[in-house]
């Protein structure tokens, strides 16, 4: 017998056991020194821009590809707007929900648009909801766009119920357009009551108007008795209350207009135009920006950046007016390779970029007319976007409109062999998910406010040592992450 006086079998068998035991309480140890904590740690702040697309309905130029399609069909096509937006690193799309007196979503005020499924037809889904929900859930800001005045193009038909049919009166003729007549008010209350009610009903990131107010030349002297000093009155009238009203119901909604990109010829000194927008359109966007009833201008620089309408003496001048509102420009990547620009190429949108980033006043930004050339790749387009979208970014943030943090999430993560799922609680209009390894950091995605859950594969997961969520509140302002470390 040994010396422990315990036979040879069972003094290997009680040996094996502690060392088991040994070897288990060892790899517990390690997985513990390993587990995801939450630390009183920071993560640098997400880089921030506006980047959107506007996706126009009318005569179908962008979506759906032709009035009368299935639902299904063009549920699909603009699902894969959205979807090829987030690959391209946008972060808003301008969706054009109002054409011409008409509606791309459920409404009890105007019909159906005839460029879903004919006029006055129930596509039968909300475009609109639909598009709020995909969006959304890809970290994409929706901001609904309305044509405010334009009634009728090109002599089409329009739904039962339609304004122009109802209320003859208020109706202009423009040649073969009609348009709401801007200085009749109750015409002009039409309007707010139509985009109100979709600001209460729906859960838009924007307001958005185009250029349209008064018709371009040649058919701009429109039959109303009105001096242009008056027509101006009442687009500023329209502007002013639009941006009260908006901001009275949901402060965080962006209220957006873009303008013709020249506000007057001549201004800046050396820059032509052919148009007179103060003057034809009563569109006197200088004084809307100067006064802060927008909380973005988006004039259309749609030139290049050499010539009688030189992007950047443009860019500089509109940034000038008010530096505590930002100017996003709109920019025609559609004129890339065109009849209308011969010539012209992807890179001279990327240098406008470049111009608009460092002539930017409060914040950068660029909106790009339209989406069909960026989603057709038009000259390249998407590879030079990529030279400057290189990395996701969140839209700005409206100090002026709420400057409230939010808190600091509870954030718990547990790896598993497929990855490690990641779970918090907090409240916030979006959160932004960030990685860190050994002291860099990235912004892995933006997820909307009522997402508490993600889980990265565990080819990311296993070369990270840090995880922060961080709340961003309906204005944009960032709050506290919660950061997890290991």
């Amino acid at each position: 017998m040994p010396r422990s006086g315990l036979a040879p079998g069972i003094l290997s068998y009680y040996t094996g056991t502690v060392k088991r035991l040994f070897l288990l309480l060892f790899l517990a140890t390690a997985c513990l020194a390993q587990a995801w904590q939450q630390v009183n740690d920071n993560a640098p702040e997400p880089a921030r821009e506006f980047r959107a697309a506007w996706v126009a309905t009318v005569f179908n130029l962008d979506w759906p590809s032709r009035a009368g399609l299935p639902a299904a069909q063009q549920k699909a096509e603009l699902l894969s707007i959205i979807e090829q937006a987030s690959r391209l690193r946008l972060n808003a799309i301008i969706l054009q929900v109002r054409p011409n007196g008409d509606a791309v979503y459920k409404s009890n005020l105007e019909p159906w648009s005839a460029w879903l499924s004919g006029p006055g037809q129930n596509p039968g889904y909300d475009p609109l909801a639909y598009a709020i929900a995909e969006a959304h859930r890809r970290g994409i800001e929706v901001h609904a766009w309305f044509n405010p005045f334009r009634a009728t193009v090109s002599s089409r038909p329009v739904g039962r119920g339609h304004v122009a049919r109802r209320q003859p009166g208020w109706i202009l003729k423009a040649g073969s357009t009609t348009i709401l007549n801007p200085g009749q008010p109750q015409a002009r209350g039409h309007v707010l009551r139509v985009i109100m009610d979709v600001v209460r009903r729906y859960n838009v990131d924007g307001v958005h108007l185009d250029d349209y107010f008064y018709p371009y030349p040649p058919h701009h002297n429109v039959r109303d008795g009105r001096t242009p000093a008056q027509r101006r009155a009442a687009i500023d009238t329209f502007v002013q209350e639009l941006y009260r009203q908006v901001k009275a119901v949901k402060p965080h909604v962006r209220v957006g207009i873009s303008p013709f990109g020249i506000w007057q010829p001549g201004v800046p000194e050396n820059v032509e135009a052919g148009i007179n927008a103060y003057e034809d359109l009563a569109c006197d966007a200088r004084k809307w920006l100067a006064r802060g009833w927008v909380d973005y201008l988006s004039p259309q620089l749609y030139w290049r950046c050499e010539g009688p309408q030189s992007f950047p003496a443009l860019m500089r001048w509109w940034s000038g007016i008010n530096p505590s509102r930002p100017v996003w420009p709109g920019i025609a990547s559609v004129r890339i390779d065109s009849k209308e620009d011969p010539g012209r190429k992807a890179s001279e949108i990327g240098r406008q970029i470049a111009y608009s980033r460092q002539l930017a006043r409060q914040s950068s930004g660029q909106l790009f007319w339209s989406w069909k050339s960026l989603g057709t790749n038009r000259g390249g387009i998407q590879r030079e976007l990529g030279k400057y979208y290189s990395t996701v970014a969140l839209p700005p943030a409206m100090p002026w409109c709420g400057s409230t943090r939010p808190a600091a999430p509870l954030v718990q993560a547990q790896d598993s062999g497929n990855g490690c799922t990641i779970t918090w609680q907090g409240q916030a209009r979006k959160w932004v998910v960030q990685v860190g390894s050994r002291g860099r950091w990235f912004t892995m995605d933006v997820l909307p406010g009522n997402c508490g859950r993600i889980t990265l594969p565990a080819r990311v997961a296993n070369t990270l040592d840090r995880i922060a969520i961080r709340p961003i509140s309906p204005t944009g302002v960032s709050g506290t992450p919660g950061v997890l470390a290991r």
